[in-house]
């Protein structure tokens, strides 16, 4: 397909990545309003419901920097389609699922198609014009929260009002509506790392260390911090994480680069991405609860999951409109400027959320300022990563990328989850989080949100980053390289408007 050809159909190839973002992003808060009905619906504990949240959790979590790296070596369409199969699947699994078992499998297989996510993202620098990149890149960008603001309003009024299995059939239809639009409106581009090896050990030591990881980290408030499990758990994710690191860092053709993650750009960019992943669920652990608990505490307001839901839906509106400014900011003022901008928003909606916590409305404004943030900076991650990295690693730095958001979640819901829990008191023979419970809640969110903007702020600009090229040895410049700095495409950068900002 020649270059005009690609040009002209932009705009249907931003729209189906968009909306394969937002799709994927969906299957995450799509069993949220089912959560306390689970153990009922599928006869088993509360402890075994729980792992339908977890099982997503862990599979996209060692799928993404996978699917991620097979993008860039056999192309990014063809994963796209490979992404979007599960996710039908899954959800029929799910639809049809009478038990905890098939329900995990299902839910498993949603997460395989989270890798949507940064597939889109790399694939706009194959095939979107200039003038757009910085645009679309913050739209795709910001899917995945902009999934979770609207599906889970969409989700809670079909849970109270329908039949629960109407959610896993209506997600098939909509994955499916995915599949044929990326079939027939992206163009197959040539894959970027055509020809190089699949690093199989590395993909497997990544995986086993990411289960080990997470596990402890979703699981431990249940199993106890300090039990011998998650203990266990934690030591073996960082033997076999530290073993991958020295593993990655020797072979030829790694599943990540981790020369090219370890620049201060890249690192400093996938730190600040894990503090805003903290940031940004945070608030989604409180903000529904205080919407919804009784107004008998004194605190809460009472509210239907399905209007909780209606009022959290601003927000993630609020992210689609915000995400073509996020990209003309980039344009204007580079993507480092974005995302510090974004984290401090971030901060400020936490800030408001203290101020206006006894009111729906003061909430619904927190919370739009707030994800507001979100989608400035979630646009800024991907642009300040592939002004960065070569081709052939576009997808695969994205997907890792993406991985530290999905870390900084996970470990979000575990302090945040943590604080919740501890910090409660009893109205009505009942127990129920605190309202200082929920004030440090939010105040370790807003601190998490400034932490993220001095970090952005630490980024090195782009032409930092060449002068520090030129004047120290890389694998790109040492006389004597690393075998695999001699990739295909490795020379090669698109950069996009003004990122040297």
């Amino acid at each position: 397909m020649t270059h005009a050809r690609t040009a002209d159909r932009s705009g249907g190839v931003i729209t189906t990545l968009a909306l394969a973002g937002v799709t994927a992003s969906v299957m995450q808060t799509l069993v949220t309003p089912l959560l306390a009905d689970l153990p009922k619906i599928l006869d088993t504990s509360p402890s075994n419901a729980a792992w339908v949240i977890t099982a997503t959790l862990l599979v996209a979590g060692v799928c993404v920097p996978i699917t991620g790296r097979l993008g860039d070596m056999l192309g990014k369409r063809r994963m796209l389609l490979a992404c979007a199969a599960p996710l039908i699947a899954g959800s029929v699994v799910c639809a049809l699922a009478g038990s905890i078992v098939p329900m995990i499998i299902g839910r498993g297989l949603q997460g395989i198609g989270m890798g949507m996510i940064p597939l889109g993202i790399a694939l706009l620098r194959d095939v979107v014009p200039a003038a757009k990149l910085s645009s679309s890149i913050a739209l795709v960008s910001a899917s995945m929260g902009i999934g979770g603001g609207i599906g889970l309003p969409v989700a809670a009024a079909v849970a109270q009002y329908a039949n629960w299995r109407l959610l896993f059939w209506g997600s098939a239809v909509l994955a499916a509506a995915v599949g044929a639009m990326i079939l027939t409106l992206v163009p197959d581009v040539p894959a970027t790392a055509k020809g190089q090896r699949f690093d199989a050990v590395g993909a497997l030591g990544l995986a086993v260390g990411l289960v080990c990881l997470l596990l402890a980290v979703s699981k431990g408030a249940d199993w106890g911090w300090g039990s011998a499990t998650t203990l266990t758990l934690f030591a073996t994710a960082a033997v076999i994480l530290t073993a991958w690191g020295w593993f990655e860092w020797r072979t030829r053709e790694p599943l990540v680069d981790l020369r090219t993650t370890a620049r201060p750009r890249v690192l400093l960019t996938n730190l600040a991405s894990l503090f805003t992943g903290f940031g940004m669920y945070a608030c989604m652990l409180v903000i529904p609860q205080l919407l919804q608990f009784p107004e008998a505490t004194g605190y809460g307001l009472g509210q239907s999951m399905l209007a909780a839901g209606l009022w959290m839906l601003p927000g993630g509106l609020m992210m689609v409109v915000l995400s073509p400014v996020g990209g003309k900011l980039t344009n204007a003022r580079g993507p480092k400027v974005t995302l510090i901008s974004g984290a401090l928003v971030l901060a400020a909606g936490y800030l408001v959320s203290l101020l206006l916590t006894g009111t729906a409305w003061g909430l619904m404004a927190a919370l739009v300022i707030m994800d507001s943030g979100v989608a400035l900076a979630y646009g800024a991650m991907p642009a300040l990563i592939m002004s960065t990295v070569p081709l052939s690693e576009t997808a695969a730095a994205n997907g890792f990328n993406a991985l530290m958001r999905s870390l900084g979640t996970s470990i979000g819901a575990a302090v945040v989850g943590a604080v919740l829990a501890q910090m409660t008191t009893t109205v009505g023979g009942h127990t129920f989080t605190s309202e200082n419970g929920f004030r440090t809640a939010l105040v370790i969110g807003c601190a998490v949100a400034l932490v993220s903007a001095v970090i952005a702020a630490l980024i090195p600009d782009s032409h930092t980053a060449r002068a520090r090229q030129e004047t120290q040895p890389t694998a790109d410049t040492d006389p004597a390289p690393a075998p695999h700095a001699t990739r295909q495409g490795d020379t090669a950068r698109t950069q996009l408007p003004h990122s040297g900002r």
